[in-house]
């Protein structure tokens, strides 16, 4: 199970990936690919992986964006789009998919709607959480990772899981 324990004031929160199993909440962000980006057009019939992360230029962050750029030809030879969101702007975005030469998408949440949908915020403190999701073709969620600090883990776990996902076809 996939959740954030935080301690705020003598209270603590809970935070939960959502649910395998579950549709996807559809959404719409502008992308750095300069068009609007909405999960139930531009995916339409396509599995995917939506991938959270707090800020474009950290290390960690930076970190799991190249993991992902490494491992992008697993994804595209079972079709299988990759999405980066994070609440930084598209022209933030647009240099960091630049300067690492990201072959996927990032979309821009600057107000965290969609990642607030997707248990991705950390309300008090506004920041998001680096969660990952799975979807298939239908935008179920077949799988969720959530770990703020082991970046890399999350390419490791979507590897297994589309691994995973690919033999319950079969």
């Amino acid at each position: 199970m996939n959740y954030l324990l935080l301690q705020y004031s003598q209270k603590i929160v809970l935070f939960m990936a959502l649910s395998k199993g579950r549709k996807a909440p559809d959404f719409q962000l502008a992308s750095t690919e300069g068009r609007t980006f909405r999960l139930s057009e531009t995916m339409a019939g396509r599995p995917c992986i939506l991938y959270f992360y707090p800020k474009d230029f950290t290390p960690g962050c930076t970190k799991e964006a190249c993991d992902f750029r490494d491992n992008f030809s697993f994804f595209k030879e079972l079709d299988i789009d990759v999405v980066g969101i994070s609440k930084d702007s598209v022209n933030t975005h647009k240099k960091f998919k630049e300067a690492n030469q990201l072959p996927f998408e990032l979309l821009a949440d600057e107000k965290g709607e969609v990642s607030k949908k997707y248990e991705a915020l950390v309300p008090l403190l506004g920041v998001n959480r680096r969660i990952t999701y799975l979807l298939n073709k239908d935008h179920e969620i077949v799988s969720s990772f959530e770990s703020m600090f082991a970046a890399s883990k999350h390419i490791k776990q979507m590897v297994a899981a589309v691994k995973a996902h690919v033999a319950d076809k079969s």
